[in-house]
């Protein structure tokens, strides 16, 4: 399996759970908005510490696996990881909030 194979599974299970959150909870434009810069921030950090850390041969990529579309040195399959963790982590954090006022549609409290 390539590495945009495998980034597509992670990708596809992450938006999986980021629209369960959105159908079950109906997040507000704030949480959108604060997900939506999480992922930013996590993309250019991943963009920067990439490109160093191939700079320095701390590791290498098999290139037959790759792309081969590259932001500096790192390549595009890369940041499937940081997106998913940015779309799955607070989508799940949305999910398992039992104090959300939707978590509890319908129970008197």
């Amino acid at each position: 399996m390539t590495y945009a194979g495998l980034a597509v599974c992670f990708l596809a299970a992450a938006a999986l759970v980021l629209v369960a959150a959105a159908v079950l909870r109906r997040p507000d434009r704030r949480w959108w908005l604060a997900t939506a810069a999480t992922a930013l921030a996590l993309v250019v950090l991943t963009v920067i510490f990439d490109n160093l850390m191939i700079a320095a041969d701390l590791f290498r990529f098999d290139e037959a696996q790759l792309s081969g579309i590259r932001i500096g040195l790192a390549p595009l399959e890369d940041l499937a990881w940081p997106v998913a963790a940015a779309a799955t982590l607070p989508a799940l954090t949305l999910l398992l909030d039992l104090d959300h006022p939707r978590a509890t549609r319908g129970a008197q409290r």
